[in-house]
C-alpha cells in the first residue's frame, strides 16, 4: 500500500517572510501525527496571501504531488489580504460546504468571532482541500471537529486507506 501525502500549507506574509515562525503548519502536523497509525508523509509548504501562489501551490499538490488531502492554515478571516478560500473555490472542481459550517459552529462555542471565519472545503480531483483558520488552538478544535469524516471521505475518492488511533479520534466509516 502506498504511504498516503498529505499536504500542508501555511498561507501567511508574515511566517513567509521570515518575521516569525510558522506555528499553524507545525499544529497541523503534530495534530495529524497524533490522529493517523498509517504510514504517511507531510508535504509542506510556506507562502505569502496571494491568490495566484495559492491557487498555483494547491494545484501543484493535487495534481503533481498527488496528496490525498490538502489543509491549510491562514488566510481565512475577512481582512484584504484574505484569499484562501477564493483560491480553494477557484482550484476545486466541487464545493464541500459542510466541513466549513460544522468548524464554524464548533469555534462558535469558544469565541464569537468564529462568524467571522470563512473557511471551507471542495475537492480536486481525487484530493480533498480543506481550509483551517490561522491559530493553532483553533486548528487543534477544528480538525477534532471534522478528521472523523475525511478518512471515509477519502475512501469514497478512492483513495489511500487512513488508519487513525480510535483512542485519540475515531473516524466513521459505515458498516459494510
Amino acid at each position: 500500500m502506498n504511504k498516503a501525502k498529505i499536504g500542508i500549507v501555511t498561507v501567511s506574509d508574515r511566517a513567509s517572510a521570515g518575521i516569525y515562525e510558522d506555528l499553524s503548519g507545525k499544529a497541523i502536523m503534530d495534530t495529524l501525527g497524533c490522529y493517523l497509525s498509517c504510514e504517511w508523509e507531510a508535504v509542506y509548504r510556506l507562502i505569502p496571501d496571494e491568490q495566484p501562489q495559492i491557487e498555483a501551490c494547491l494545484t501543484q499538490l493535487a495534481d503533481d504531488a498527488q496528496c490525498c488531502l490538502i489543509v491549510t492554515t491562514g488566510g481565512t478571516g475577512p481582512a484584504k489580504r484574505d484569499v484562501t478560500p477564493e483560491a480553494t473555490e477557484a482550484v476545486c472542481d466541487r464545493m464541500m460546504p459542510g466541513f466549513g459550517e460544522l468548524m464554524r459552529a464548533e469555534s462558535l462555542k469558544f469565541v464569537p468571532t468564529a462568524i467571522l471565519s470563512r473557511q471551507t472545503a471542495g475537492l480536486r480531483g481525487s484530493t480533498l482541500i480543506v481550509n483551517l483558520p490561522g491559530k493553532p488552538k483553533s486548528i487543534r478544535e477544528c480538525l477534532d471537529a471534522v478528521f472523523p469524516a475525511i478518512p471515509y471521505c477519502i475512501d469514497l475518492m478512492e483513495g489511500p486507506y487512513l488508519e487513525c488511533d480510535e483512542n485519540v479520534i475515531k473516524p466513521f466509516r459505515p458498516k459494510q
